[in-house]
């Protein structure tokens, strides 16, 4: 990961203090951390966050649909070296299950620590998924977690201050249905990021890293179709349903294994929306920039 930062570009004395936070924080052997599917490709919110993470802040991510914020949270845990949870914060989450709660194990009561409770314990990183779709009452108990405290308050088990090296990366979309303001409590303890749509550069270099025998030509392509859709949302012509960066790339997998391109397409993108006047939309979008009579032969290198 830190090789792909430098390829980047990115600042040199914020890689040293990555390097150095490594050094200071050596993850246990015993500790698992998940390698990232996907990179994020963006230099200058790469600097922000890691600047952020440094200092010591925990961050607030948010934006539109597929700009990256989950896989930008994973990447983090993975440059500084940490384990990561992810807790998807929905309307029936509860503060029992961040933090744990009371199991009977072995003919008597123990307790039996949850995600946040973890990550405090071990140093890991938290990633808070959707937190303005939670309850106040589940958002309550990070108050003490998120400030200058920095403790955990268990019930019957008194209090766990966080590991030095523990981090919170809180994602949020605004518009969703069951989603709502955070209240300034809440906000005030994140340092806030406005996540960017990709641009057309950081999309090529994406597509090619997954997919590198994929033609030039065709990772052309396949970039204009993303701006094309992205650009149709922008101006309320189709909702952004079908705005799914994850579906273009699981398209071109399908692609890759054989299936022919519009209906891999259809899968992805087109049925993503159950609007009959959309999905038509969508594949005019397509034919002007895939041709149907193309195959996977003419797409990816042998």
């Amino acid at each position: 990961m830190l090789d792909f930062l430098k390829q980047e570009m990115i600042d040199s004395e914020i890689l040293s203090g990555i390097e150095e936070f490594r050094r200071r924080y050596p993850i246990k052997t015993t500790t698992l951390s998940r390698c990232p599917r996907y990179l994020y490709y963006g230099k200058a919110i790469w600097e922000q966050a890691a600047a952020a993470l440094l200092c010591g802040e925990n961050i607030l991510l948010t934006g539109s649909k597929a700009t990256g914020k989950n896989v930008l949270a994973e990447n983090l845990a993975a440059v500084f070296g940490r384990p990561s949870w992810n807790v998807s914060l929905h309307i029936n989450m509860d503060a029992s299950y961040m933090i744990g709660t009371d199991t009977f194990q072995d003919g008597q009561v123990t307790f039996r620590p949850g995600p946040v409770y973890q990550c405090a314990q071990e140093g890991g990183f938290c990633v808070l998924d959707e937190i303005n779709m939670a309850r106040n009452e589940a958002l309550a108990v990070l108050h003490s977690i998120l400030d200058f405290r920095r403790v955990i308050h268990v019930p019957g088990y008194g209090e766990l201050p966080l590991h030095d090296a523990s981090r919170f990366i809180a994602t949020m979309n605004y518009g969703y249905a069951g989603t709502r303001e955070l209240n300034e409590a809440l906000s005030s303890r994140f340092v806030v990021i406005q996540m960017p749509e990709i641009s057309n550069e950081n999309l090529e270099k994406l597509i090619t890293r997954e997919f590198p025998s994929m033609k030039k030509e065709y990772v052309k392509q396949f970039c204009g179709l993303f701006q094309d859709i992205s650009q149709k949302c922008l101006g309320g012509e189709i909702t952004s349903r079908v705005l799914d960066l994850r579906g273009l790339l699981d398209a071109i997998r399908l692609i890759q294994t054989g299936l022919s391109p519009y209906s891999a397409l259809d899968m992805g993108i087109s049925n993503k929306t159950f609007d009959s006047y959309e999905q038509t939309l969508i594949k005019d979008i397509i034919a002007s920039r895939i041709s149907p009579k193309i195959s996977r032969k003419a797409v990816f290198s042998e």
